[in-house]
């Protein structure tokens, strides 16, 4: 089966949420194959169905001086951050007929969400990185040796494991999935002092640029992540323009 990737670039949180419900609207109706956006958002925090006001740190004066817009969102999770220099992908696939109280059933839900990771995982290993899952969280997970070493920290060093890729989806009435991944390739990691990150205290968030002695740039880590997602989910992937040009 084909899945169309689009390389949207730099695009506003508003209009790809718009973007999705209309792709995703013709996915159901079979007018349009599984379809994979990857993009990066101007900064914005955003929350989940789970989401709590409190795990947002800054007020209004420093969000404003910031350059920052919040928003509350209908996927899973609490508050993430997206910003330039993250790699978002959304993927809109039909994961199957919905059961009568309008969700899929749970084994496809973990499934995918599992699968969505294993993408990366197997993404970021072609990329120099292990990762990993953590039990009882979802996302994408590192060691940080590299950036205990860079610190001066000993090899005794206890350090939580971080996570490197953040992970919140939804499953439509008509079974179609939106909302995704973001990886965090080279972002300003700043902006991650002003959340509570998935709403879990005391678990710290990287970045391929603090992790990797050369971290690769964007374009490499777009191409690794789109033969990886075709691997995973076993696609044939044909590259489009962009939709946003009705294409």
């Amino acid at each position: 089966m084909i899945c169309q990737v689009y390389d949207l670039g730099l695009l506003d949180y508003d209009t790809a949420w718009e973007l999705q419900a209309r792709l995703a609207a013709e996915i159901a109706a079979g007018e349009r194959p599984p379809t994979l956006l990857l993009l990066e958002h101007p900064h914005i925090y955003t929350f989940g169905r789970r989401g709590r006001e409190e795990n947002l740190l800054w007020d209004e004066a420093e969000l404003r001086r910031r350059g920052i817009a919040v928003r509350w969102v209908d996927r899973g999770g609490d508050v993430t951050y997206h910003g330039p220099g993250q790699l978002v992908g959304y993927p809109l696939l039909p994961l199957g007929r919905v059961d009568s109280a309008s969700h899929l059933p749970q084994a496809d839900y973990v499934g995918y969400l599992r699968r969505l990771e294993q993408t990366l995982i197997l993404a970021l290993a072609r990329l120099g990185l292990e990762t990993f899952r953590l039990e009882g969280k979802t996302g994408v997970w590192v060691q940080r040796e590299a950036q205990d070493q860079r610190a001066g920290r000993g090899p005794g060093a206890r350090r939580k494991a971080a996570k490197v890729a953040a992970i919140g989806v939804k499953v439509d009435a008509r079974g179609v999935s939106r909302h995704g991944f973001a990886l965090n390739v080279h972002p300003d990691m700043s902006y991650w002092e002003g959340i509570i990150a998935c709403g879990l205290v005391g678990h710290p968030v990287t970045s391929l640029a603090e992790l990797l002695p050369e971290p690769p740039d964007m374009a490499r880590v777009k191409a690794e992540v789109i033969t990886a997602f075709g691997e995973v989910f076993n696609y044939e992937i044909k590259r489009g323009v962009s939709p946003l040009q009705g294409n």
